[in-house]
């Protein structure tokens, strides 16, 4: 999501994030489907329709579907795309490409994000170095999510991950509290300075969501309106989980069940 305003933060029941967990699981399995049909020659409309169906066929709702405009029910993005790739039925899949698969759903009334980056087919050894270190930023930015912790906390761990890789993190967009919405208050930077912004508490549920590019930060909008791709036309990574926060630390929910 862009970065927004400060806005009150919604805390969850231990009932409402057993429900979030159900949706986690459903959306984990639909992302893993669309994850394997993942091969050169597919094409984005294809994968949409693969993420479509799959959330339909679990009685769970697509998250994205006409969610203020977007026309697909995935964001597919390729490359130097960063997020919001729109699905096109001429957009094939190449060998050597990485595609980011960001998915979300709607159960019980409860929203569910997450994303993911794989390679088509056989790919760069600099570009699975780059996936692998937007997955473990992330992993590194969910340990923190502890209560009595700070949002800064977050953004520290997954920045001091990948800087010293040589790689910058998007600033233009950042996570999000998510629940009955899909974006919520708080937004959750992947970049800061640990002990600072908001106290994390139990109840929280947040979507953390790096967005890693291998060369500067900077990005632009395509002209469909959506499409964020890296100014400098370097590669980009996005991985993402809805992470709740209880009293014994981060549940990721959009793991498999």
């Amino acid at each position: 999501m862009p970065v927004t305003t400060a806005q009150a933060v919604e805390i969850k029941s231990k009932d409402e994030i057993k429900i979030m967990r159900e949706a986690g699981v459903i959306l984990a399995a639909a992302l893993e489907k669309v994850a394997e049909a993942v091969a050169p020659g597919v094409t984005t409309l294809e994968l949409d329709k693969v993420a479509e169906s799959e959330i339909r066929k679990r009685k769970a709702t697509p998250a994205f579907l006409n969610y203020r405009g977007f026309p697909a029910t995935i964001c597919i993005s390729i490359n130097s795309e960063v997020v919001h790739g729109i699905p096109k039925k001429d957009r094939k899949l190449e060998a050597g490409d990485i595609v980011s698969l960001d998915l979300g759903c709607i159960w019980k009334g409860f929203y569910s994000d997450s994303a993911v980056t794989v390679p088509v087919g056989k790919v760069a050894k600099s570009e699975t170095d780059l996936i692998e270190a937007t997955r473990v930023s992330l992993e590194k930015g969910i340990e923190q999510m502890w209560p009595g912790k700070r949002l800064g906390d977050i953004g520290a761990a997954v920045q001091g991950h990948v800087e010293p890789k040589g790689y910058s993190v998007v600033r233009s967009f950042v996570g999000h509290g998510i629940g009955r919405a899909l974006h919520e208050a708080p937004a959750v930077a992947n970049y800061g300075k640990p002990g600072t912004g908001l106290r994390i508490v139990e109840g929280m549920v947040l979507a953390v969501e790096p967005m890693v590019n291998k060369g500067g930060p900077d990005v632009k909008i395509l002209s469909d309106g959506w499409t964020a791709v890296t100014t400098d036309g370097s590669l980009s990574a996005h991985f993402e989980h809805s992470i709740a926060v209880t009293e014994n630390g981060p549940v990721v929910l959009t793991l498999p069940g």
